[in-house]
């Protein structure tokens, strides 16, 4: 009789935290999206397609459509040919150092893309700082080069390279050595080996690298909006944060149209990659015995030289440009011993109320998002890893949803859902809570996937044993699964805590009085002509990533593998 007990315990508490857990999740990440489709279409109301035809036929949405498709296009390529060079060297020859360059290549990623574009402002123009303390600045009146559609994919390129790496990285790792032996033994060499047999097995991560960076570009805000607006030159997010913006809720059936038509282009985008991957699917008999290594021989220094002297381009020099205007009494001063202060430093970080109130609400938002998904994702990795049915595999793909499209696709559904809440005629629009919502959408599956990876690791037989001797599910899950998945529910944590800290896309269209972000100040502190103080605000930020992502660099051998993105 007591073997009978918890038996029936075990089949029935699985069933109670299913409904407790995979209903709100499944609101959660699909619920927005439901009402943004409605909001196009009329469903509801009647379906109809004539105010997304009307939306379609405007010029300025044509424009904006095209000049999305050709920096996100341009910027892909800038990606590819940038990710594909370090993964190719990093996870196929002998390089040295290769954990500390992989974590620089990760770090403009992690920074956020509007602080990314103030940086690089700084380092070229006739206002650079820089320049002007080396006396090479441009005379003034001469245009900004970045104000263009040119700096726009160069930058997009730059900042999301580091996709297309770790995609790419993590199909090298799967090419067999033994095949580059064969090709060897059968006389091939040098050039040859890699286009004949590296190259052709890689080509599918590369190509799910360049999709995932195309979806990203396509929704960035940030880097057009610093560099797209003052020349005005638009692209579907920025043209829907003008309309929003200078025209309020009043506009929002048409930007939802708007934010529509960004995720099918996105959509469209990933249909392609998978088209093209099922006609190029190489299958690899059994696995990689042991990873491949070319040894570069002479060629190891130069190659590590220039490798190092890229990442000083695309990092340390534009950080360097933020750092020195950060330092001077007024923008357009040269950096010099006599000029150099910490006045806008000390204005922003302990004198301005709103980059104060600013920081306090981003960590805030992104330590609330950090708890609450780390508390929600421990039983929902349980349930989808230990209970697979067609409920928790559909929620498996669903949590997917919110982070694969655009985050101005996401803020605009958000603002459609919560704007009245039903029943209670209760408004959260303009309040941190919709942000945080937000938030807790588009980063679930962040946090999920570690979590997922070390559940699936964990044995069974220890939570079968603990169940044969009476325990329930929430001693089972409190005392044997979460002390074990502790490590990666941490680091998915930090995960999360780096990407929401500093958000700007979905904020700046969800923000109001009140409820700013650093991401949403640095953006309003540059548009309003405050450039020393915005680069002091984004250079503390830089800062505090830099070591947020040193803290999971240290942590890095203790967690499961694939818990770490940069990991090697």
């Amino acid at each position: 009789m007591t073997a009978i007990a918890p038996t029936a315990a075990i089949s029935r508490s699985p069933d109670r935290l299913i409904s407790l857990v995979l209903l709100p999740v499944a609101l959660i990440a699909l619920g927005p999206i439901l009402r943004l489709l409605a909001e196009g279409f009329g469903l509801g109301g009647g379906l109809t397609f004539a105010h997304a035809a009307e939306v379609l036929g405007h010029e300025s949405t044509r424009v904006a459509l095209w000049h999305s498709l050709v920096t996100a296009g341009a910027g892909t390529v800038i990606s590819v040919l940038i990710g594909a060079a370090f993964a190719f060297v990093v996870a196929l020859t002998d390089i040295r150092a290769r954990a500390a360059l992989v974590f620089c290549l990760m770090i403009p990623m992690m920074i956020p893309p509007q602080i990314t574009a103030l940086a690089w402002m700084q380092v070229t123009g006739p206002s650079s700082v820089l320049l002007k303390t080396i006396g090479l600045a441009p005379p003034l009146g001469s245009p900004q080069p970045l104000h263009s559609a040119w700096g726009i994919a160069v930058l997009l390129g730059i900042q999301h390279a580091s996709i297309v790496f770790l995609t790419l990285r993590a199909g090298l790792r799967m090419v067999p050595a033994e095949l580059v032996e064969a090709a060897r033994i059968a006389g091939a060499r040098g050039w040859r080996v890699w286009a004949q047999v590296v190259l052709p097995l890689s080509l599918p991560s590369l190509a799910a690298g360049a999709a995932m960076a195309f979806v990203t570009a396509l929704g960035n805000f940030g880097i057009p909006a610093m560099l797209g607006i003052p020349a005005g030159y638009s692209t579907l997010p920025t043209l829907i944060y003008r309309r929003l913006v200078s025209m309020g809720p009043s506009v929002l059936p048409e930007v939802a149209v708007l934010a529509l038509l960004i995720g099918a282009v996105a959509i469209a985008g990933v249909l392609v990659n998978r088209l093209f991957l099922a006609r190029r699917a190489h299958g690899l008999i059994g696995l990689s015995g042991q990873p491949l290594s070319l040894s570069l021989g002479r060629r190891r220094l130069p190659v590590e030289i220039g490798l190092w002297a890229f990442i000083a381009l695309i990092l340390a020099l534009p950080l360097a440009a933020l750092i020195a205007t950060s330092l001077i009494p007024a923008y357009g001063v040269p950096l010099t011993w006599e000029t150099a202060t910490l006045k806008a430093w000390a204005e922003v970080l302990l004198r301005q109320p709103v980059t104060r109130r600013a920081y306090v609400n981003s960590l805030l938002l992104a330590g609330s998002a950090a708890l609450i998904l780390m508390a929600v994702t421990l039983p929902l990795a349980w349930i989808i890893s230990r209970r697979p049915n067609w409920a928790t595999r559909a929620v498996d793909t669903l949590v997917d949803l919110p982070y694969a499209l655009p985050g101005v696709v996401l803020a605009i559904a958000c603002i459609l859902s919560f704007m009245r809440l039903p029943f209670i005629s209760v408004t959260l629009y303009g309040t941190l809570t919709i942000i945080l919502l937000a938030y807790l959408s588009r980063f679930l599956v962040v946090m999920l996937r570690p979590v997922q990876a070390s559940i699936r690791q964990l044995d069974p037989a220890m939570e079968e044993a603990a169940a044969s001797a009476g325990a329930g599910l929430g001693r089972r899950l409190r005392t044997i699964v979460l002390p074990l998945a502790a490590p990666a529910a941490a680091a998915g944590a930090i995960l999360v805590f780096l990407t929401a800290v500093n958000e700007l896309t979905v904020s700046a269209l969800l923000w109001s009085a009140g409820t700013e972000t650093l991401g949403v100040v640095i953006f309003n502190l540059e548009d309003s002509g405050d450039t020393v103080m915005a680069s002091a605000l984004a250079t503390s930020i830089v800062v505090l990533v830099i070591v947020l992502m040193g803290i999971v660099q240290l942590a890095a051998s203790r967690l499961p593998k694939g818990t770490v993105p940069w990991q090697s």
